[in-house]
């Protein structure tokens, strides 16, 4: 009777009001332990005062296991709430503010953190008005981002897409022919994304960029691509167009330069209707960031052509 109240006592003790208490390991753990304490005292085999120590024992393993595991999970819980306020931020476009935040966790390993951390970064370098010297320290410091976290988990989505945006941008810095080379490899990069998440409308807006930039290569580059691939990767403005038009589809009106961009490749091909009816769109969009602003300037101009 004294070892199956003890049981009673210490089971509901240590299994009330607390729901990490609850998960199935320790609670098992728990009565396993508590079943086969009981059944010594039933049995007489042992004293009464022989039990304390497994209990006390008992309580302190269990006490041990439940604070372990509630340190894993307000972890856990801490970086969540990071995350999200760094996505908060970043579309808010508080550029700094986002970047001062991660850059705590600079030292980190989880991919989740790596790549905000390249995008925050790579956004940070975009500012207007940053120094050209400082502009490249940047875009250098979120490409080392960018492939620590494609180092770290490869099946991730957007290591992969900031990964190939990144690779584009030293090209900025290491010459047209280092760009040329790198190109298959950031197209690569850029269809893994999409394959991992069909429905992120970035990565399909910049393989729409991709591909009109090939489409649009001038004479003296494609000489320079020849010699380097033999066979230059090639494209065309009605592959751009179906990129571009898949990535409003996914998410209307989620990016200015996308707006932008439809209206241009339907000049490319002579749809003036359509390209009025994008540019317009373009101009039209609310500005935010520095970029929303530019692309408003170059629509109104394009417009203006039109007539």
């Amino acid at each position: 009777m004294t070892g199956t109240l003890l049981m009673r006592f210490l089971t509901r003790s240590l299994l009330s009001g607390n729901p990490i208490i609850r998960s199935r390991g320790v609670a098992s753990f728990i009565w396993t332990t508590a079943k086969r304490t009981n059944a010594f005292l039933i049995s007489g085999r042992v004293a009464f005062c022989l039990g304390l120590p497994t209990v006390c024992y008992l309580g302190h393993e269990a006490y041990r296991g439940i604070h372990s595991a509630a340190v894993v999970f307000a972890l856990e819980k801490a970086e969540e709430e990071i995350i999200e306020q760094a996505d908060y931020l970043h579309s808010c476009a508080e550029t700094e503010k986002l970047y001062q935040l991660l850059q705590q966790y600079n030292n980190s390993n989880d991919v989740e953190f790596l790549w905000r951390l390249a995008r925050a970064t790579r956004d940070r370098a975009m500012v207007q008005g940053v120094p050209a010297d400082q502009k490249k320290a940047l875009v250098y410091e979120a490409f080392g981002y960018a492939e620590k976290a494609l180092e770290k988990d490869d099946a991730c989505f957007a290591s992969h897409k900031w990964y190939g945006i990144l690779l584009s941008d030293l090209g900025d810095y290491m010459g047209t022919k280092h760009k040329l080379e790198k190109s298959l490899v950031i197209r690569k990069h850029l269809e893994r994304a999409k394959e991992l998440n069909p429905n992120d409308p970035t990565t399909v807006y910049i393989l729409g960029y991709w591909c009109f930039s090939f489409a649009e290569l001038s004479w003296s580059l494609r000489k320079l691509a020849t010699v380097i691939f033999g066979t230059p990767p090639t494209s065309s403005y009605e592959e751009a167009l179906e990129f571009f038009l898949k990535a409003e589809e996914v998410k209307p009106g989620f990016y200015s330069k996308n707006l932008l961009m439809l209206g241009k490749t339907y000049l490319a091909l002579k749809d003036k209707e359509n390209a009025h009816l994008w540019l317009t769109k373009a101009r039209d969009y609310r500005p935010i960031t520095t970029e929303d602003k530019e692309v408003h300037q170059e629509a109104v101009q394009l417009l203006k052509r039109l007539g």
